[in-house]
C-alpha cells in the first residue's frame, strides 16, 4: 500500500490500512504490554517504543520494542515511527501526549507532512490538546458545554489562591498540571493547609530531589525536566465529596467508538489510581465523553475521571487525554475500546475479541496485589491478570514495589496453600 494512503488525513472514502500500531509509553506502566496484547487480538501488529524495563519489551505480543529515550524523546518517537512505519500511534502515559505534539509541531514547521498527519489522525485535533491537559481550561471549556463540573480556579500566587478559596470554599483540592496517578494532588482543609500546600507545589522540583526521585522510579525523565524545570501550572477546585468514578472512550475525528463506565471501588490511597472498579451504565458519563470528543475532535483512547456526589450525580474532575489501564478490557459489544477503534481506524470490520463474561467488578493488576495481597476481591471479582503473557506476568509480580506481595506468596507456597491460576504465577 501506498505510504501516502496510510498517513493521510481521515476522509469519508475508506482507506484500507496495514494494520499496524506504535505504542508509546515513558513510563514503564504494563498498559502499554495490556494493549499490544489487546491489538494482537484483533490481528493487528504491534509495535511499541518504551523506557528499559518497561514490561512490554518481554511482552509476547509486541513485534518489536525500541527504547525511548529521556534525552532524546523527539528523535527516538521519530525513529520509531520511520521504522515500524504505523497506522496508528497510541500514547499510554500524559508525558507521551506531550512528545507526540511537540513532534507534530515540529514536523510541520519542518514540512514532514506525513508524520504530522499520522500525530493528528491518531490523536485528532493537535490545536486542542493544550486546552484538555490544563485543568483549569478543560474545566471551563466542559462547563460552557453544559457538563457538571466542580468550580475549579488557575492560581499563580497567594493572592490568587485566596481569591480563589473565597469562590470555591473550604475544604479545596489544589492541583498541579501534567501530574497523575494522584501525584501533584493536595487535599486541603484550611487557609494554612492551603498556602502549605501551595508553596510546596508551586516550586520546581530540585535537582538533587530530582535526581533522587529518578533513580527512586527508574526514570531519567525526572532528572532532565529538572534541569529546565517550567513553573508549575497549579489551580483550586472545589471539593466534592462522594465516589469517584470513571469513563474510557476510544474516539475517532469527534466521535465515540466504544466506551466503559466504571464506579471505583478501591483505589490505592486518597488520590491513587483505581485498584478495583465496578461497571456501570451511566448515561450522564456517556453524553460527557461524546460531548468532549466532538468538541475537542477527538481520536484514539481517552479516559474521564468523575466523582459520584452523595446524591449519584456526577461531576467531570478531568481528562486523561490518552490511552488508561481499563483501555484494553473487552466488555463486548460497544465497550471493547480496541477493537471500535480499530474499525473504524480502517473502515472495515473488525473481529469481535472475546467478552470477559459477567464483569460486575473487575480487581486491576497489579494494582488491587500490590495494594492487599489478601484482599476478598481478587477471588470474587473478575481478575485483570495477563495470564496469556506469562513473561510480563511475572516481571509485574517480582517488580519493585510488590515486596509485600512477594511476602504473600512466599507464605502461602510455604503453607502449601492453592492459589488460583497459581500455575501461570511462575511460568515464563
Amino acid at each position: 500500500m501506498p505510504r501516502a494512503c496510510v498517513l493521510a488525513e481521515f476522509t469519508d472514502r475508506p482507506c484500507i490500512m496495514s494494520s499496524k500500531v506504535l505504542i508509546v509509553a515513558t513510563m514503564p506502566w504494563p498498559s502499554a504490554a495490556r494493549l499490544a496484547g489487546a491489538f494482537a487480538g484483533i490481528g493487528w501488529t504491534a509495535d511499541a517504543l518504551a523506557p528499559a524495563g518497561a514490561s512490554v519489551h518481554r511482552s509476547r505480543f509486541a513485534r518489536t520494542v525500541r527504547r525511548h529515550s529521556a534525552f532524546a524523546p523527539l528523535a527516538a518517537l521519530a525513529r520509531a515511527i520511520a521504522e515500524c512505519a504505523p497506522d496508528l500511534v497510541v500514547p499510554c502515559d500524559d508525558r507521551a501526549v506531550r512528545q507526540l505534539i511537540a513532534l507534530h509541531d515540529a514536523c510541520t514547521d519542518h514540512g514532514d507532512d506525513a508524520v504530522a498527519a499520522l500525530i493528528a489522525r491518531s490523536l485528532g485535533k493537535p490545536e486542542h490538546y493544550g486546552a484538555l491537559m490544563s485543568r483549569a481550561q478543560l474545566m471551563a471549556a466542559a462547563a460552557a458545554a453544559g457538563i457538571a463540573v466542580p468550580a475549579t480556579r488557575s492560581i499563580a500566587s497567594l493572592d490568587d489562591l485566596d481569591t480563589a478559596l473565597a469562590a470555591v470554599g473550604l475544604p479545596a483540592v489544589l492541583k498541579a498540571d501534567g501530574s497523575w496517578a494522584g501525584d501533584g494532588v493536595a487535599v486541603v482543609h484550611t487557609r494554612e493547609e492551603a498556602y502549605d500546600a501551595f508553596r510546596r507545589m508551586a516550586r520546581p522540583l530540585p535537582p538533587l530531589r530530582a535526581l533522587l526521585r529518578s533513580f527512586k522510579r527508574r526514570d531519567a525523565h525526572h532528572v532532565v525536566e529538572a534541569l529546565a524545570a517550567p513553573a508549575p501550572v497549579l489551580s483550586v477546585q472545589q471539593f466534592v465529596s462522594g465516589a469517584l468514578a470513571t469513563t474510557s472512550f476510544a474516539a475517532w475525528q469527534g466521535e465515540v467508538a466504544a466506551a466503559i463506565h466504571l464506579d471505583v471501588a478501591v483505589s490505592c490511597g486518597r488520590t491513587g489510581p483505581a485498584s478495583v472498579v465496578r461497571c456501570v451504565d451511566d448515561p450522564v458519563m456517556a453524553e460527557a465523553a461524546r460531548t468532549l470528543a466532538r468538541m475537542a475532535g477527538l481520536s484514539g483512547f481517552h479516559g474521564l475521571d468523575f466523582i459520584r456526589d452523595g446524591a449519584g450525580k456526577v461531576h467531570l474532575l478531568e481528562i486523561n487525554p490518552r490511552a488508561t489501564q481499563t483501555a484494553a478490557l473487552a466488555l463486548g459489544e460497544g465497550k471493547d475500546l480496541v477493537a471500535g477503534l480499530a474499525a473504524r481506524a480502517a473502515a472495515a470490520a473488525v473481529p469481535a475479541r472475546r467478552a470477559i463474561g459477567d464483569a460486575g467488578y473487575i480487581a486491576l493488576f497489579p494494582q488491587e496485589w500490590a495494594r492487599d495481597p489478601a484482599s476478598p476481591h481478587l477471588a470474587n471479582a473478575y481478575h485483570d491478570v495477563p495470564w496469556d503473557d506469562p513473561a510480563v506476568l511475572r516481571q509485574c509480580l517480582d517488580g519493585p514495589g510488590n515486596k509485600a506481595l512477594a511476602d504473600w506468596r512466599a507464605k502461602q507456597r510455604r503453607a502449601a496453600s492453592p492459589l488460583r491460576h497459581s500455575q501461570c504465577l511462575t511460568a515464563g
